[in-house]
């Protein structure tokens, strides 16, 4: 038969601190069976204990509040354990990526590390489909993945076999907000299409150094190749472009994924020598 203790009896069955229980109670997630009305002390039964233990399981596996009180308020089998897999699944990928981060460090720390291989070339102004947005830097990732499924449909729709890429303003990595164009080149005499606009990308010149792999190191090859331009060339105005050569779109691999980062220039330096 079910008992009443106190909340100081109750947080040592559950390994649950008075303050947490407190919180709990304050917002609702798990309130005390009884509360006095005169002096506000609080009692659970010990039939709650079972769902403190599960609040707190939950909570180790860093699953928010919100989605806490929905595993523990749902009779839904379904819906429990599909709230459940959503959570684990971001987990294993916070896990992938922070086995990224640990062998890119790795790697930053050991010595003769390869030079970058930087390439000139001038790409001729064309036509794209095209799709533009003030993004913030966090949100990329999330914007990338709806904007470029949104192209790829439209090139399987109209038959389009192109590399796609992304121009990125200066504010974009100065402020962490700004204009981002994800573009599909089309022929000059494409029509029109829904949810896409059709752009003109000027021409130039680009220094341009190709990415392979995750996107862990992906700024280490910015900054080298920031770094290339700065003490070999002029830089031009304009925002830098991505071409996504073999993109998350196109293979699960990622260590297979291939992006070119063009880097504006005036000119072609002349060789040295």
């Amino acid at each position: 038969m079910a008992a009443l203790v106190t909340v100081g009896e109750f947080s040592r069955l559950t390994h649950l601190s008075v303050k947490t229980l407190h919180h709990y109670h304050d917002i609702g997630l798990l309130a005390p069976a009884s509360v006095d009305p005169a002096s506000g002390y609080r009692r659970y039964g010990t039939a709650q204990v079972e769902t403190a233990l599960l609040i707190r399981r939950l909570r180790e596996l860093r699953m928010p509040l919100p989605e806490v009180r929905q595993v523990v308020e749902t009779t839904d089998g379904p819906e429990r354990e599909q709230t459940l897999r959503a959570h684990l699944e971001r987990m294993e990928q916070e896990l992938a990526h922070t086995r990224e981060v640990v062998t890119s460090l790795r790697e930053m720390l050991t010595p003769g590390q390869p030079a970058l291989d930087v390439d000139y070339r001038f790409i001729p102004a064309f036509r794209a489909y095209g799709v533009r947005d003030q993004v913030e830097r966090e949100q990329i990732g999330p914007w990338c993945e709806r904007v470029f499924r949104r192209l790829g449909a439209v090139a399987a729709e109209h038959g389009i076999a192109a590399t796609s890429g992304a121009t990125y303003s200066d504010e974009f990595f100065t402020d962490d907000t700004g204009e981002v164009v994800a573009f599909l080149p089309v022929a000059p005499d494409q029509e029109p299409a829904d949810g896409v606009e059709l752009i003109d990308l000027p021409g130039g010149f680009f220094a341009i150094a190709v990415h392979t792999g995750p996107l862990t190191d992906f700024d280490r090859s910015y900054g080298a190749l920031g770094s290339h331009v700065a003490e070999h060339c002029e830089v031009a105005p304009g925002p830098i472009r991505e071409l996504y050569v073999v993109s998350p779109g196109d293979v699960d691999d990622p260590t297979a994924w291939r992006t070119e980062i063009c880097w504006p220039i005036q000119r072609i330096p002349a060789p040295k020598g």
